[in-house]
């Protein structure tokens, strides 16, 4: 199978300056073969997408570390799939920051990502995978992705997203193969440092969005400018660009390709800038990206994915569930539901803007949103049938409640 990679590397600049992010994309793909961003499946199509189902993603995290601090905890790894889950679905804490004459093309993916539950062999599992390993820093040639190497095989690409955690070399952040990759090479690599909003994180990149940039080349997209002076990422409403935007711009930011005032969409999850100004896909980068989960798509067959399915045998709970509730204004509705929850107003004015978390019977997390009055629902539409933890806040202002999914 012919690849290739999407490289990010970010340089420190001299004295003062902040840390830059940069790409050798074009200078790895020099040396590399082509890839097909469509390709035929090694299985058979699952099934079609529907308009606005909401597609879970099993991912698996192989932690390779040298040290203890590159053993990053669990914590860490959760808050990345929090992050990446806000991100694409257009719920993060700074989507107010885009500006208004971008906001009314800034897409919600209805992607969601999740730990898998289920391992290849049907085993239950955290979906989080560790290994010490004598490599104490690694290239960006793949040796990771194999055991032969003193990395971690990666699980079955056509059913898992997998991910590697590690030390990478030089000032490498991360890079993803797109789609159409040799299954055994198939997924993302993220420096340790630049991964989840806590622990080991370093800033500027301590938001999570080396991993939401990666996973969109993941799922086919391009860098903003299209790799080239003024190029072309193939989107119709990504303005063109001249080049990569570093740090955190103002806007307007414009550049000698600003087709009108609004300038560069330097806020875009595929430029550059540090991850407290990245804040937005389009709906062009959505389109895009939900194609590969089409009949036909080279991501298609993670829609019938055993890692998001409980492991065989594992009975359902059938007592209720304790539930601490600590401000009882907080309630939502339906419940049991089928499509969707809504919180009532009086909750709304509680939540403020807090992260709401719900956990399976078996207390790993798989959806993580936020609810303000704009946005007082949140689809559970594709969640299995059982019982669900609800949680919103942290600390000690946490609320849990239950949750019934028909």
């Amino acid at each position: 199978m012919k690849i290739f990679f999407t490289l990010v590397l970010f340089i420190g600049l001299i004295g003062s300056a902040a840390a830059q992010r940069q790409c050798g994309t074009m200078d790895y793909k020099r040396s590399q073969p082509s890839v097909l961003l469509q390709s035929p499946q090694t299985l058979a199509a699952a099934r079609d997408t529907t308009a606005n189902e909401i597609i879970t993603i099993p991912v698996v995290v192989h932690v390779l570390y040298n040290t203890d601090e590159q053993n990053i905890s669990d914590e860490q790894i959760h808050s990345q799939i929090t992050a990446l889950n806000l991100d694409f679905r257009k719920q993060n804490y700074n989507i107010g920051n885009v500006p208004a004459q971008f906001a009314k093309v800034a897409g919600d993916a209805k992607i969601n990502f999740t730990l898998a539950v289920t391992d290849p062999r049907g085993n239950s599992t955290n979906g989080i995978i560790r290994k010490q390993t004598s490599v104490q820093q690694w290239d960006a040639d793949d040796a990771m992705k194999f055991s032969a190497a003193r990395g971690d095989n990666g699980w079955d690409a056509n059913n898992y997203l997998n991910i590697w955690i590690c030390n990478l070399s030089g000032r490498s952040l991360g890079y993803a193969s797109l789609p159409g990759t040799d299954l055994s090479k198939d997924g993302i690599v993220i420096q340790y440092t630049a991964f989840g909003t806590t622990g080991a994180v370093k800033a500027p990149f301590n938001k999570g969005r080396t991993l939401t940039h990666e996973t969109g080349h993941w799922l086919g997209l391009m860098h903003i400018w299209g790799d080239n002076n003024c190029g072309d990422d193939k989107i119709g409403d990504t303005p063109p660009q001249q080049a990569y935007n570093n740090g955190c711009p103002s806007f307007p930011h414009l550049s000698s390709c600003s087709a009108d005032a609004n300038g560069d969409m330097f806020m875009n999850f595929m430029d550059f800038t540090n991850d407290d100004c990245m804040s937005m896909f389009t709906n062009g980068q959505k389109n895009k990206m939900r194609s590969l989960f089409a009949k036909g798509g080279s991501r298609n067959s993670l829609l019938v994915s055993p890692g998001n399915k409980p492991a065989t045998g594992e009975a359902k709970p059938t007592a209720p569930v304790e539930i601490i509730t600590n401000k009882a204004t907080i309630s939502f509705y339906p419940n049991p539901a089928k499509e969707k929850i809504t919180f009532n107003k009086a909750s709304i004015e509680d939540l403020n803007g807090q992260s709401v978390y719900i956990y399976n019977s078996l207390g790993r997390q798989v959806l993580a949103t936020k609810v303000n009055t704009e946005n007082p629902s949140v689809a559970v539409s594709n969640l299995s049938s059982g019982i669900y933890i609800v949680k919103i806040g942290a600390g000690k202002n946490t609320t849990t409640l239950k949750l019934v999914k028909d």
